[in-house]
């Protein structure tokens, strides 16, 4: 329920009405550095921030069509501002990544004066605002705080004044060092010109109650804009900096609040979600000023930034490593074309049973799952899919709309089952029957881990090759004996593991001594562990006997198992073909809507 104050707002676009729901008395203007252990409840993340509407259906989340993500045109956008940082030797150098940021999309530059390897004050100051075609905002951070300057600090606020004075939109300066500015200014301000008061944390996420006492000091210099940026250790630790962002927004002081790292960047992407005034945006990949920034190309077109906002559902990819995957570029692409009010995410997750508690919430509708939660995350489901409890496998959680409850699935069977039959229909293994291809063929699975699962249909155990093998009377095999075991041709090869994934493209799953399970219609065959290798002769005997081979890895789209069974005369298909159809079930779970399979495809295509 909402307060009974009749002055507090209830506008359901309000990011506040629900924030302060908890809470006994009206929030103050300016939080007082006791204001969040007085008054400040500790609930679940769900029921501190997100908006708790009236279920809504996957049309109503759907903008009519003269207002789809699709064009510029008849878009509403967000207040939340792209700001690229501009770090670089030269005045003119910045000149040149100015122009360009403009080019790009962004709406301010943070011109970082610390990076300047000469700098005359006066006129490089002069220079870069009078030939800025966009706002500005100067920073000039010391070693202390992160940054380049290891100087005079009279120097350095002294050009923070002039920056000021000369007419920079905003000047950034750190709380350990805006009384001494203060002090230099003598409360001589223009109004045109934005204080900015910083703290960063190198070394981790402090609590609620720490970082609002930390937002209430801050906003107790008079700043005009309050910006602290922490450092996650856990993805988790983001969900404390969206309350405060949330809560910050009733002081009517904007808030600038970032989590770095990789683990962070959500933080970074969903700001117009939260009410954050601006986040950061890199020229290029690995140009960053602080740890964890995307570019503006990903804000932009991979992530639609411009589109978000309060009421935007939350869905991504969680798994370890994650950074790799072409999900959001899937999925954020399919809900721009059809102007669906969602965001897709990619979700660096060490603990999923940590991370589906705290973000509880019905706005985080639907996540999928990769290595290595796929198995761990069956026990976090409130219902797991008759299927998937069966594979012992879940690549797909939906978070139900009406009561919050998490439903798992797997599409993985599917998508990858759909790939290999129809590779081998295009060779024509089966010559036209309606039978499916895979009747009778000896299929080998390399891995026992989620994917693999899902494929040799029915492991459920972790050390599962022999004892499944017993329970169904196949034999087991090692390495070295399967390299020569190929009793019959046109066997089946499928990679589920990550071998092979980048960066480590040149590893082939065939030689790394990998546990390997191989189903021939309803007997399966698993293979004890083993640390022995077959030679290159052996191994290229053994490809020679498998009519197909496929490979889950799609990063590269042609691997080195892919590579070397195609020369071996082997028909192979990619794992973008099990990505694609593995997608297509989980997109119309997400949204409700068809799957738009050639789009999809397009996609892929191109990237």
């Amino acid at each position: 329920g909402f307060p009974t104050n009749p002055s507090f707002p209830r506008s359901s676009k309000s990011l506040f009405n629900l924030l302060f729901a908890t809470l006994h008395q009206p929030p103050p203007l300016l939080l007082t550095n006791n204001w969040y252990k007085d008054h400040f409840q500790l609930h679940s993340f769900s029921t501190i921030y997100l908006p708790h509407l009236r279920t809504r259906t996957a049309m109503e989340l759907v903008t009519p069509a003269v207002e789809r993500m699709g064009g510029s045109e008849g878009i509403t956008r967000n207040s939340t501002l792209i700001c690229a940082p501009i770090m670089a030797d030269t005045v003119d150098q910045m000149l040149v990544q100015m122009n360009l940021a403009k080019s790009s999309g962004a709406d301010l530059v943070e011109i970082r004066l610390d990076s300047l390897k000469e700098f005359s004050p006066r006129e490089d100051i002069q220079t870069l605002i009078k030939l800025s075609s966009l706002p500005t905002l100067f920073t000039y951070r010391p070693t202390w705080e992160g940054g380049q300057y290891n100087g005079d600090e009279q120097s350095r606020l002294d050009a923070l004044r002039l920056a000021m004075e000369l007419g920079a939109d905003h000047i950034d300066v750190e709380l350990q060092a805006v009384d001494d500015f203060k002090n230099l200014i003598h409360g001589d301000k223009p109004t045109k010109c934005k204080l900015i008061v910083s703290s960063h944390n190198y070394q981790n996420t402090p609590s609620v109650e720490d970082m609002g006492n930390l937002v209430a000091k801050i906003q107790s210099t008079g700043a005009d804009i309050v910006k602290f940026a922490t450092t996650a250790l856990d993805i988790t630790d983001v969900a404390r900096v969206f309350q405060i962002t949330a809560h910050s927004q009733v002081s009517g002081v904007p808030i600038i609040a970032m989590v770095m790292g990789e683990r962070g960047l959500m933080s970074r992407v969903l700001c117009p979600k939260f009410g954050g005034y601006l986040t950061f945006g890199t020229l290029e990949h690995g140009r960053v000023s602080a740890p964890g920034q995307p570019t503006i190309r990903d804000l932009l077109d991979l992530f639609n930034f411009r589109q978000l906002g309060p009421d935007t559902k939350v869905y991504g990819i969680i798994g370890k490593p994650v950074g790799h995957s072409k999900s959001p570029m899937l999925y954020n692409h399919a809900f721009r074309s059809v102007g669906f009010n969602g965001v897709y995410v990619h979700l660096l997750v060490d603990d999923v049973k940590n991370f589906l508690e705290t973000y509880s919430s019905t706005d985080f509708a639907g996540f999928s799952c990769t290595i290595p939660h796929k198995e761990s995350v069956v026990q976090c489901c409130d219902e797991v899919d008759p299927i998937a409890k069966s594979i012992g496998a879940v690549n797909c959680i939906i978070r139900r709309q009406n009561d919050g409850k998490l439903y798992g699935c797997n599409t993985d069977y599917v998508g990858a089952i759909s790939a290999i039959e129809d590779g081998l229909r295009g060779s024509d293994v089966q010559n036209g029957s309606t039978v499916s291809p895979l009747a009778g063929k000896l299929f080998v699975v390399i891995g026992a881990g989620g994917a693999g699962k899902a494929l040799a249909y029915g492991a459920k155990e972790k050390d599962r090759a022999r004892e499944l093998a017993e329970i169904i009377g196949g034999e087991a095999l090692s390495l070295a004996d399967l390299s020569t075991y190929h009793p019959e041709e046109g066997m089946i090869l499928a990679n589920t593991t990550s071998i092979g994934m980048q960066p480590n493209i040149e590893e082939t799953p065939i030689s790394k001594g990998f546990r390997l399970a191989a189903w021939l219609s309803k007997e399966l065959i698993a293979p004890s562990e083993s640390n022995l290798r077959p030679d290159a002769s052996l191994q290229e005997e053994a490809l020679k006997s498998y009519a197909l081979v496929f490979d889950a890895v799609y990063t590269p789209k042609i691997t080195r198992l892919l590579r070397e069974a195609r020369e071996c005369g082997a028909k192979i298909v990619t794992g973008v073909e099990m990505f694609i159809g593995q997608a297509y079930e989980q997109y119309e779970r997400f949204t409700g809507l068809p799957a738009p399979k050639e789009l999809f495809r397009e996609i892929m295509e191109k990237h």
